[in-house]
């Protein structure tokens, strides 16, 4: 049995967008399925990790096919302060770059990547027919590659998986952008163009089955996960009383109140404040910054840029304290990060600053691996920091998870194998 799986992202890509397709493609052989990759022959990438190239099975079949990005005209136009303010949206955008982002939110629609879509349609199409592939997956984001999915099954009898990595229209940053009326339509008439038509549909959480469900029956959650050996329990620690953050933190995802309230231990115990250690690891917004300088919290915090992701596990592992910041947006509920999981993975206590009612705390909640708290619960969350620092003190800061395993990423392979011959 064959899949086709279509994807941008793709080593040398770094960062979370690459992690998901990387270790099913690395797994599905072991099912019984054999993978075969289409993706982009000149990408784009933000972030770049050269070492996950040495994760792609030998054997693998790639197709490439090259790409017309906008990205790279429009990233010569914008200004300094743009490029300086880790590739996230400026919130102080000039008049030049209000009028860039307008162009590309409702010029672009879905995405920037819109017009690989036909020659990959054209490409593809003729592979189809000279080469026997059961299954077609396309992955998003960028959702604009659903729609090469919807575009061979119009013209050629395969099936097709459309996976949802994060939500289209309540993706974190969708509120942000300035779209017109139109275009929010749009948006959504082509979300639910493909939700609809797609064979199986492939959601990392309950809360976006919840809401394509009406669309499709066929929805399935499987969540991402961490791969290789479980960590913690043996690993060497951090002497200081360390929150690690691992991944960006944009402005949505700044725990103001969490500053606010380290700001207030530290004057208040000075034993506390000698042994105070932040490290934030990957691109963090200018407004995280100034908020951690707003609460005199400068130096007490470590700043380290995009790291290769066998060097963040050395971190994680080594930490007191893993700490998650959920974006507070409307749609805050239905975020999980993938970092969760490898934070279950390295088996040291979670603090995630999230809706203690959405499926990020659920997960946490089953695998008894930390603790959540609403973004603005100040006192319960002074509380919280206050018990993970006395067991520090007492060398009795762990933590006894269960159920982790579920997560790791060959027996989320199973499950997509599973529902892959099931369709067959």
């Amino acid at each position: 049995m064959k899949v086709l799986i279509v994807t941008y992202y793709w080593p040398p890509a770094g960062g979370s967008g690459v992690q998901r397709w990387l270790k099913f493609v690395k797994y599905l052989q072991d099912f019984g399925i054999t993978p075969v990759v289409y993706t982009v022959d000149n990408p784009e990438y933000t972030l770049v990790d050269a070492e996950l190239q040495n994760e792609i099975p030998r054997n693998l079949e790639v197709l490439k096919k090259p790409i017309q990005e906008p990205n790279k005209i429009l990233s010569k136009l914008k200004s300094k302060q743009q490029e300086t303010s880790a590739g996230f949206l400026n919130p102080d955008p000039s008049f030049l770059e209000k009028q860039l982002q307008y162009i590309r939110a409702n010029y672009f629609i879905p995405d920037a990547r819109k017009f690989w879509v036909k020659p990959s349609v054209k490409y593809l199409s003729e592979y189809l027919k000279n080469n026997k592939i059961d299954i077609v997956i396309t992955t998003g984001p960028p959702h604009s590659l659903h729609l090469i999915g919807l575009e061979l099954q119009k013209t050629i009898p395969v099936k097709w998986i459309a996976d949802f990595r994060d939500p289209w229209t309540d993706i974190d940053y969708f509120h942000q952008l300035p779209l017109t009326d139109k275009s929010r339509q749009k948006h959504r008439e082509l979300e639910h163009k493909v939700v609809q038509n797609a064979d199986q549909v492939l959601v990392v959480g309950k809360t976006m089955k919840e809401n394509y469900k009406q669309f499709n029956k066929n929805i399935h959650v499987i969540t991402n996960g961490f791969d290789g050996v479980l960590l913690g329990n043996k690993s060497e620690l951090d002497k200081k009383f360390t929150i690690t953050h691992v991944g960006m933190m944009n402005a949505d995802r700044n725990p103001k109140t969490l500053w606010k309230v380290l700001s207030e231990l530290v004057q208040e115990d000075k034993r506390f404040a000698s042994v105070l250690k932040i490290k934030l690891i990957g691109k963090v917004a200018r407004e995280v910054k100034e908020s951690i300088r707003k609460n005199q919290l400068e130096k007490y915090t470590e700043f380290i840029d995009y790291l290769p992701h066998n060097k963040v596990l050395d971190y994680q592992k080594s930490a007191q304290i893993l700490l998650l910041a959920v974006n507070n947006v409307p749609a805050s509920k239905g975020i999980i990060t993938g970092k969760i999981f490898e934070y279950l993975q390295a088996k040291r206590p979670i603090l995630a600053i999230a809706p203690s009612e959405g499926d990020l705390a659920e997960i946490i909640s089953k695998t008894n691996s930390g603790v959540v708290v609403d973004f603005d619960n100040q006192d319960n969350l002074k509380n919280t920091i206050l018990n993970f620092y006395k067991k520090y003190t007492d060398d009795e800061l762990n933590t006894e998870s269960i159920h982790i395993e579920q997560y790791h990423r060959k027996n989320l392979t199973r499950q997509l194998s599973d529902v892959i011959k099931n369709m067959t």
